[in-house]
């Protein structure tokens, strides 16, 4: 694992209740996570999720993983967390206008310390997002102890790629995506079975690179006004944004950043 000092809980909450959060929404879309809802559904079918299912989205952002969840594998309920309030209280909004408060419900939390009963769902799940979790090992241990036995831990994030990344390579992406740290496949594999859990999916999902250039070309080529108006329309701010985008990409081509999936049982 890389790491870099100084990035706190309250560093992430300052970037998604501000301009940047907002740019992610719209390179994103609902979904904050490569690949969107497509990545969505192979997940969620390879984890066997299903109707009637109780499940946690730890690190929720606005909810768009559990409207999902409700619409189409059509699950019983689901609960998010997440740190950031403003995200939350939008996530609460968008839920309440798609007439889906029934089966959703958010929690203004941190993932780590959940205060969740344990053994109480079907399934945890979170799409590129325990990246910002300063400490993994209480995260996993968290889903761990959250999942009934038998039930399955779904999750992809942003990791360290095979190539992996210098020293200074890490303090640069950790800092402008402000993670406290990256985890690497083996890593979280590790972690996972420490805590109890069969792991029988760790891999890279492949996407990283050419999402990265998807990203870039969207707001180059479609969306440049849409992306400069939450930023007061400072065009020297967007072509910041735009080359940090550019260094995750050429990361992600040489093989030393990737988005990984795990799937894993707990026993």
């Amino acid at each position: 694992m890389k790491s870099i000092a100084g990035v706190k809980v309250a560093d992430v909450v300052s970037v998604y209740s501000s301009a940047p959060g907002d740019l992610f929404q719209l390179m994103f879309g609902q979904q904050i996570h490569i690949g969107g809802m497509k990545a969505s559904i192979d997940l969620a079918d390879r984890a066997a999720i299903a109707a009637g299912m109780n499940g946690v989205d730890l690190c929720c952002c606005n909810g768009p993983d559990m409207r999902f969840f409700v619409r189409f594998p059509n699950v019983a309920s689901i609960v998010g967390l997440d740190v950031t309030e403003a995200i939350v209280e939008r996530g609460r909004r968008m839920t309440h206008e798609e007439g889906l408060d029934d089966k959703i419900r958010f929690i203004l939390a941190d993932a780590s310390q959940s205060g969740l009963p344990s053994a109480s769902a079907d399934f945890i799940w979170s799409e590129d997002a325990w990246c910002y979790v300063p400490d993994k090992p209480k995260l996993i241990a968290e889903a761990a102890r959250i999942v009934r036995p038998g039930g399955v831990i779904a999750f992809t994030d942003w990791v360290e790629g095979p190539a992996g990344l210098s020293d200074s390579e890490a303090q640069s992406f950790c800092g402008l995506m402000t993670f406290a740290n990256v985890e690497d496949i083996a890593g979280y594999a590790k972690l996972l079975s420490a805590n109890g859990c069969e792991v029988s999916v760790a891999e890279d999902t492949g996407r990283f690179a050419s999402h990265a250039d998807l990203y870039i070309n969207m707001i180059e080529m479609q969306f440049m006004y849409d992306a400069l108006k939450p930023l007061g329309f400072r065009t020297e701010l967007l072509e910041t944004f735009l080359a940090g985008f550019r260094f995750l990409s050429g990361l992600a081509h040489a093989g030393k950043i990737a988005q990984a999936r795990f799937i894993a049982r707990r026993n």
